[in-house]
């Protein structure tokens, strides 16, 4: 059974390791895989044809603990105890929930002293009581009516006209004042370890086609910064294509894994006859986990030639080895009247929509099917490969982009960078 330490507003956790309101799924499923032997029994809860409309869940079935992340930006937003008689809980290394000691009204009231009244519903028939960042919920089943109180705080939360030993059914873990209302706070820096995150990536492209990204950084600092408050820094970078891999090294720091591409599986699609010929040198990627970007370099001159940027949605075959990009590709769009409009494809965009903007693709897609051996079969299925723009968009059998591909001719050695320009 796990001895665990509540910290309102904040985690839940032990000497060993701490859920962090904030966190990002793929460092709370570090920690679960981590402890494997001790937190058995996980379950990943999500919606397959709507990922964006319910929370992304961990659920962790063994210990009686769901791990809600906001389905979009995927960090931890709520942590829910909802069987209290599979986990030990303390508070300021006091314990009020144990073997031996039961979770009533009166020994919440011991533990966290007073607050407000709090709420009934009589449709879950489930009595509220709230803390800031922390509340319980008490089963009522056996009431006969709604609970009444007496506006006696002087005698604390026992004045409350509940039945003696009335026990707490769920707990729940949050940012702010009110559970309905609560969002996943900002990461915070106990979270970075050392890595550099994506706040968002804009694409940046002219009439051509895509030309490179802007990327704003997060790192975890005491230096001033934008979001010094938090003890957080805030940077621009920009990227493009024809850009060096020391360019990229500057800008960006060292990728978390370095990929040799040891065969073009796309070649067979190409016209040219050149296709049957073995390379003699293989191109490669940079991995950027946490910035949710892989970049592409040219074997032969070590320059950009494609980004690859992910989404990171639940029920694709590269799920949670990527962080979610949040993205902002704006789209040549022309008009009645031969004027050019633009408009914004984003992370959360649906392919429909994008082909309502940019008309639908001359050529048939092209079917990806990903595989981690020849004798393992993909649960998640086949994706679609559409090319539009310089861009190839993977589409899931949900109508949600995977990832999106941009490629485009090196950038003009006149051009100059946005962040040269602030130096």
């Amino acid at each position: 059974m796990l001895d665990l330490e509540v910290v309102p507003e904040r985690s839940l956790g032990n000497e060993q390791w701490e859920f962090t309101l904030g966190m990002p799924l793929a460092q709370a499923v570090a920690i679960l895989q981590k402890h494997c032997r001790t937190i058995k029994n996980v379950q990943i809860l999500y919606s397959e044809q709507s990922p964006l409309s319910h929370d992304l869940i961990l659920n962790l079935t063994q210990d009686g603990i769901k791990l809600l992340f906001d389905a979009f930006n995927q960090r931890l937003k709520v942590i829910e105890v909802y069987d209290l008689t599979k986990v030990k809980l303390k508070y300021c290394g006091v314990h009020f929930n144990s073997q031996a000691i039961a979770p009533t009204i009166e020994q919440i009231d011991q533990s966290f002293g007073a607050t407000h009244p709090g709420v009934y519903s009589p449709a879950e028939q489930l009595f509220h009581l709230n803390f800031r960042g922390l509340s319980f919920s008490f089963q009522l089943d056996s009431w006969m009516e709604a609970p009444k109180y007496e506006p006696n705080y002087a005698h604390g939360l026992a004045s409350l006209q509940i039945p003696h030993g009335a026990t707490v059914k769920r707990m729940y873990i949050y940012n702010g004042n009110s559970l309905q209302d609560t969002k996943a706070p900002l990461m915070p820096p106990s979270c970075f370890l050392g890595n550099v995150y994506t706040e968002c990536v804009d694409v940046l492209r002219d009439e051509s086609g895509p030309l490179g990204l802007r990327l704003r950084l997060l790192t975890a600092g005491s230096g001033p910064g934008v979001l010094s408050d938090s003890k957080m820094r805030l940077s621009e970078r920009c990227i493009y294509f024809g850009d060096s891999c020391q360019d990229v090294l500057s800008m960006l720091g060292s990728p978390h894994k370095i990929f040799y591409k040891s065969e073009d599986k796309m070649k067979i699609h190409s016209p040219s006859p050149h296709k049957q010929v073995p390379s003699k040198c293989n191109d490669y990627f940079f991995n950027y986990f946490t910035l949710g970007v892989d970049i592409l370099f040219d074997a032969n001159t070590y320059q950009v030639k494609k980004f690859v940027l992910h989404t990171n949605y639940p029920g694709h075959y590269n799920f949670n080895i990527y962080h979610r990009c949040d993205f902002k590709i704006p789209l040549t769009i022309k008009g009645e009247s031969a004027a050019i409009q633009t408009e914004i494809c984003t992370t959360y965009s649906k392919w429909d929509c994008i082909q309502d903007l940019l008309g639908h693709p001359v050529e048939k897609p092209v079917v990806l099917h990903r595989s981690s051996s020849p004798n393992n079969t993909n649960p998640f299925g086949s994706t679609f490969c559409f090319g539009l723009q310089q861009m190839i968009f993977e589409v899931m059998q949900n109508n949600h982009i995977a990832s999106v591909t941009l490629y485009g001719p090196p950038r003009p050695g006149n051009q100059v960078r946005t962040s040269d320009l602030a130096q």
